[in-house]
């Protein structure tokens, strides 16, 4: 998908530092009032980057979001070390807009070193140029596509995103709870690795909720159904690239008492996989309607 208007990430992610460990972050688009709370964890590992001794590196995250952010509204980050090992640092980062605490994140830190290694093989779905051509045929089919809630969220992030099966993203047709899309930065230019791993960061939260609704036939942003990220963990593996193209391959095995859990993985184009992510959402009915497949078990592709 290209974006109507591109936004650089560089741009997005910078803060200004107040004090050693404290920074402030810029808003950038959000959902309707709210902030997108994908660009409140990229800002917020950011943070955590700046505070790290050069020698180490984010490893992974865990993020609780516990308020909505003002998506017109500056962010507060306040970091503090948990733990200074030989090997690993702990960090919490808070995101605060006033009072409010929007989230708290812990990110584990580690220097280089070498170890065993073993990785799960990327999926064999169809390849970029067989994605676009899928992705542009739907589109001309489609009278209403332009006006779709989940077209607007994506054409304002930084991040380009063809999917593998353009109905499964996009559709309203019930559906298995799993879906693959090839995904990179827009405009890379001038990203430092820091600024790499916080952009993924930010686009492992843009589709996570959409496998989870799949199964009920409902998309993100249409009226009747309340949703939210509740929590958010990363782990990466390699050093991200991500101006070039990744395969975010998601799928979710469970949703039940509102919730919905999803997990997935990003790709490097020759098969690496570079990171892995889990989430919980809240998926709340809120017009009465029971929009789901009851007790139905899919099986594994």
């Amino acid at each position: 998908m290209t974006a109507r208007e591109p936004i650089a990430f560089p741009a997005l992610l910078a803060l200004e530092r107040v004090d050693e460990k404290t920074f402030t972050g810029m808003p950038g688009p959000g959902i309707g009032p709210r902030m997108f709370g994908g660009h409140a964890l990229a800002q917020a590992l950011m943070a955590a980057g700046l505070s790290l001794p050069e020698d180490r590196h984010p490893h992974s995250l865990h993020v609780n979001f516990l308020a909505p952010g003002g998506a017109d509204a500056a962010t507060l980050y306040r970091v503090a070390t948990l733990r200074e090992g030989r090997s690993f640092s702990t960090l919490r980062i808070d995101a605060l807009q006033g009072e409010r605490t929007v989230l708290t994140m812990t990110v584990s830190a580690q220097v280089a070193e070498e170890g065993f290694a073993h990785a799960a093989q990327m999926p064999q779905v169809a390849d970029l140029a067989a994605a676009r051509r899928a992705l542009e045929d739907w589109q001309r089919a489609q009278a209403d596509f332009e006006t779709l809630p989940i077209i607007g969220r994506l054409t304002a992030r930084p991040v380009d995103v063809v999917p593998i099966d353009v109905a499964a993203t996009f559709g309203d047709t019930p559906r298995p709870p799993r879906s693959a899309c090839w995904m990179r930065v827009r405009k890379p230019e001038g990203m430092t690795i820091a600024m790499q791993r916080s952009a993924m960061a930010y686009a492992s939260d843009m589709l996570f909720l959409r496998n989870a609704l799949l199964p009920h036939g409902v998309r993100p942003g249409e009226p009747g159904i309340q949703i939210a990220s509740l929590d958010h963990a990363m782990w990466f593996h390699e050093e991200p690239d991500f101006g070039r193209w990744h395969l975010y391959a998601g799928e979710s095995p469970w949703a039940g008492h509102a919730r919905g859990l999803s997990r997935g993985h990003f790709f490097a184009a020759d098969g690496a996989l570079v990171a892995s992510v889990a989430q919980e959402n809240l998926m709340r009915v809120t017009d009465g309607r029971l929009a789901r497949a009851g007790g139905v078990v899919f099986e594994n592709p």
